[in-house]
């Protein structure tokens, strides 16, 4: 719901408030096209446009406004190069997208999202489809990234959470619902849970 793509599904419910900076932006007065602007996201499943590398890049930027050539070159290189990419595949940028290898694909897709300077970046399960060689290549990635953006990411995965993570947000279905069980810093989290729900999934008791 960061991105308010929860308004579009029918009969979706969310309470509370969330707060990007000061603003709640789950207050019905919010922006959404302007929030959208502010956070990107990477789905589970790569998900590059039918395009060439270089296109995935300069689609998004032009549906921006920016569509100045050599502006969009020095933003795909640079995303590129921000993703480890560059190397990989600044010969072939006419290249069908398609034709990437799922970690090359995923990272594209990172790429395109940063492309666009989000303040918060979502991740889905962003290496659930990815063999363990290029998720950790992603993970790196991730890790790259820390400081520069906030990266809220989805994970099943306790072993990658612990690795990536610096806070950890538990969630639960109770009752049809998903509610949050617990938060905090990720050792915390792991080595002290304050619930029994988030001891008894790390220790495998739930799941």
């Amino acid at each position: 719901c960061l991105n308010r793509l929860t308004d579009l599904i029918p009969n979706c419910l969310v309470d509370g408030n969330v707060w990007l900076g000061d603003s709640n932006i789950l207050h019905p007065s919010t922006d959404t096209i302007a929030l959208r602007r502010r956070i990107g996201m990477v789905l589970q499943k790569p998900n590059p446009f039918p395009f060439s590398i270089w296109k995935n890049i300069a689609f998004p930027l032009k549906e921006h406004g920016i569509i100045e050539r050599r502006k969009i070159n020095g933003i795909v290189e640079r995303v590129l190069k921000n993703v480890k990419l560059w190397d990989e595949v600044k010969d072939r940028l006419t290249a069908s997208a398609l034709r990437l290898s799922g970690g090359q694909k995923q990272r594209l897709c990172i790429a395109r999202t940063l492309a666009l300077a989000p303040e918060i970046i979502l991740m889905d399960e962003p290496c659930s489809a990815l063999d363990p060689i290029s998720s950790g290549v992603v993970e790196d990635l991730i890790a790259s990234l820390r400081g520069k953006y906030t990266v809220a990411i989805v994970t099943h995965n306790l072993a990658q959470a612990r690795r990536i993570a610096d806070y950890v947000a538990l969630f639960w279905v109770q009752s049809g619902s998903g509610r949050l069980i617990e938060f905090g810093p990720v050792e915390q989290i792991f080595q002290n849970p304050q619930h029994s729900i988030t001891a008894e999934y790390i220790n495998g008791q739930r799941g």
